[in-house]
């Protein structure tokens, strides 16, 4: 539960750019891996996550000029590396901007359900991490590096003096 929006604003700092070093990991070729034939795509989760802040933000009372959440995934990783790092940008800037703490408790219309604001965000925050979790597990099985969120990836262990894990 966020209180005050500093608070959100300290964990989306953190969040976002863990998502930022994830994505900049994807190759245009890995966008297409998906586990299963009925799965999605590994381009289609990344851009999943950059439409939804757009949605969220919107339902929230809040406008940004990006893409909609019913817009195809770009064809280049660059392109969707690009466009989360615009959307977490005006997203962190326009709760800072619009948004007071006093204002936290207040509801929005979401999803035929009345949200209070702070789950807006924790709801925006957590959607987003479960994708991005998603995500780290096609790119491993599309033999592309992950790097760690919480702590030392299998790749970065080394960088830390500490032995593989096994």
């Amino acid at each position: 539960m966020y209180h005050k929006i500093s608070e959100f604003l300290e964990d989306w700092k953190n969040e976002s750019g863990t998502t930022k070093k994830v994505f900049a990991n994807l190759t245009d070729d890995s966008l297409k891996v998906k586990v299963t034939p009925d799965g999605r795509e590994l381009g289609f989760i990344a851009w999943h996550i950059v439409v939804t802040i757009v949605e969220m933000l919107h339902k929230g009372g809040l406008e940004i000029d990006s893409p909609k959440e019913d817009s195809d995934p770009p064809e280049t990783a660059k392109e969707i590396q690009d466009a989360y790092a615009k959307v977490a940008e005006i997203f962190g800037a326009q709760v800072s901007e619009k948004w007071t703490d006093d204002m936290m408790n207040d509801d929005v219309e979401l999803y035929g359900q009345k949200w209070k604001r702070w789950l807006l965000l924790s709801g925006t925050m957590k959607h987003e991490i479960h994708h991005r979790g998603q995500m780290t597990v096609l790119m491993r099985q599309a033999g592309l590096k992950v790097p760690g969120a919480y702590g030392p990836s299998k790749e970065e262990w080394l960088a830390y003096g500490m032995p593989v894990a096994k």
